[in-house]
């Protein structure tokens, strides 16, 4: 990566295929008339068409019809370069775009906001940002990518009329941080459309992003959802092919990507007596933080080369969650491990009265620097390994496929690797011996893809409040299965060892949604087409990550 390449990655300016910044011109532009402004105007990427399409519209583009900003001095310098060469001309201003004034103005605002992620988006650019968005009565977290508020702001520079076409990060649909910008644009718009791609459609750049075209003054019920198979296809988009969606109170927008009747049944099960979310059995927390994984587990050669004392090491969980495969983690499998040499203890002498051997390590730890880790620094003493409740039931939170719930039958303790869940007061026995079982279930699969969200390399990561709204099966359902469940558990085992995913969710969806809820055939196929609608779109992008 260049020198260039690297400060435009960092002021999260990607730079538009033309077939995307003149769909969205050819949308929002309809008029002569039309002032059009590009607030992130970059290379001119949406300037250069609105002047076109003015002209094909009839008019003479003026300075006064086409605006532009950016905070790149060369950027406004390519930009008044680029239309002269063709014959147009623009108000172009260097300048933050939070530092100007919403005046409604424009007929159309386009544009590809700059897209800085939270870690790399801070100081006075962050507080700037935040600050504008709370003038237009938004509240965004700290957590929130430089594009959140600048479409808010870009929002209140239009007319009551006006039409906002704008290149967004697909995280639009499901991080939990845009939240707000969901529901703002929904209250603030009376007709909101999304244009989704099947493939990732920037040379290059590892982002999927959404086409958001929203116009009027008013408040919209729903949005309306297109799929177009790539930018080139964005010409012969049949717009008249669309689906609708009206999404329910906090709910993220994930859920338009599939076909209305898996939906609506989707909503009909996991909105009834059968269902209820994984918060209803139990706490989810994450697993201890050490500091130095390397340091403070240990395995079995390491408590006898450093002859630590039984009372100074904990079982734990081994790092990672390779070895979580299948339904239950056992004393057995855990000897196993350690037998093994994976890394099944946690350093953990007694605060007050270390031993001799533990003296020795904790010297050799210094030695090392591992007390000016940043976990470790702000402890005392620097090797307490704060721990967490021991859990009744593990739950891994980035995964290829989907989560996994194992029951914790070796009683360890776990690291930040795992989730935990503890059970609730009568609630333990049924969901020990049960809920794994039953999670294996085509609408706990559906709904891990719409709580949860992906990540790079197409993984499905879910965050702890995530989790907590997993949909699973109620109490009340796991107690009238538990016998069918149980006798299905030795087969479900051999058929999970063999890694056949498909065929363990066809026998628990026999018990749990045919036989107990009364979904026929059609309604569970239609369900697990539209769990494979959602986890191929994420394999799809994984693959373009790695690529």
């Amino acid at each position: 990566m260049t020198a260039e390449e690297r400060a435009q990655k960092a002021r999260g300016a990607f730079f538009t295929p033309p077939e995307i910044s003149q769909f969205l011109v050819d949308w929002a532009v309809r008029s002569p008339d039309d002032c059009v402004l590009e607030p992130s105007c970059g290379d001119a990427a949406f300037l250069l068409p609105s002047a076109a399409r003015l002209v094909a519209l009839g008019a003479q583009p003026t300075t006064s019809q086409l605006h532009g900003i950016d905070i790149h001095e060369p950027s406004v310098v390519a930009t008044h370069r680029l239309l002269k060469e063709r014959g147009f001309s623009a108000t172009v201003t260097n300048g933050d775009f939070f530092d100007h004034q919403p005046q409604p103005f424009f007929d159309a605002v386009v544009g590809n906001p700059p897209f800085v992620r939270y870690q790399n988006f801070s100081g006075e650019a962050r507080s700037k940002s935040l600050r504008a968005a709370l003038s237009h009565g938004v509240r965004l977290t700290s957590l929130a990518s430089s594009w959140a508020a600048f479409t808010i702001h870009a929002s209140e520079f239009l007319k009551d009329s006006g039409r906002l076409g704008l290149v967004l990060p697909a995280e639009l649909l499901s991080v939990n941080y845009a939240s707000e910008v969901r529901r703002f644009l929904l209250g603030r718009f009376a007709n909101v459309r999304l244009v989704l791609f099947e493939q990732l459609v920037f040379p290059g750049i590892l982002e999927d992003v959404v086409l958001l075209l929203a116009e009027g003054r008013g408040t919209a019920t729903h949005f309306e959802v297109h799929q177009a198979r790539n930018a080139a296809s964005l010409a012969t988009l049949d717009k008249s092919v669309r689906q609708g969606f009206t999404p329910l109170a906090n709910e993220k927008w994930t859920p338009a990507l599939i076909p209305t009747h898996a939906l609506e049944t989707y909503r009909e099960i996991t909105g009834g007596n059968g269902f209820g979310k994984l918060l209803n059995w139990g706490e989810t927390y994450l697993g201890s933080v050490t500091g130095s994984n390397d340091y403070f587990t240990l395995d079995s050669a390491d408590v006898a080369r450093l002859g630590l004392k039984s009372d100074e090491i904990l079982k734990i969980s081994p790092p990672g969650a390779r070895h979580l495969r299948g339904l239950t983690f056992s004393q057995t499998a855990w000897k196993q491990l350690a037998k093994d040499g994976a890394r099944c203890y946690l350093f953990a002498p007694n605060p007050d009265r270390p031993s001799k051997a533990a003296q020795a390590y904790i010297a050799q730890g210094e030695k090392l620097g591992v007390h000016k880790a940043y976990k470790c620094a702000v402890r005392n003493p620097w090797w307490t390994v704060p721990l967490v409740e021991r859990p009744d039931l593990f739950f891994t939170y980035m995964n290829h496929d989907r989560p996994r719930l194992t029951t914790n039958e070796a009683g360890a303790l776990i690291l930040n690797s795992l989730y935990g869940v503890k059970l609730r007061k009568g609630m333990k026995t049924v969901g020990k011996a049960n809920l794994p079982i039953a999670c294996l279930n085509t609408v706990t699969l559906l709904g891990s893809e719409i709580v949860g969200r992906a990540y790079g390399g197409g993984l499905l990561k879910h965050e702890p409040k995530e989790a907590d709204l997993l949909p699973v099966p109620s109490l009340a359902t796991l107690a009238t299965v538990h016998n069918d469940l149980q006798l299905l558990k030795p087969q479900l085992a051999i058929v999970m060892r063999q890694n056949d995913l498909l065929r363990a969710v066809e026998m628990v969806d026999a018990i749990i949604l045919e036989q107990h809820l009364k979904l026929n055939k059609t309604q569970v196929a239609q369900l697990r087409n539209a769990r494979e609608v959602l986890f191929n779109r994420r394999l799809t992008r994984g693959k373009g990550h790695r690529g």
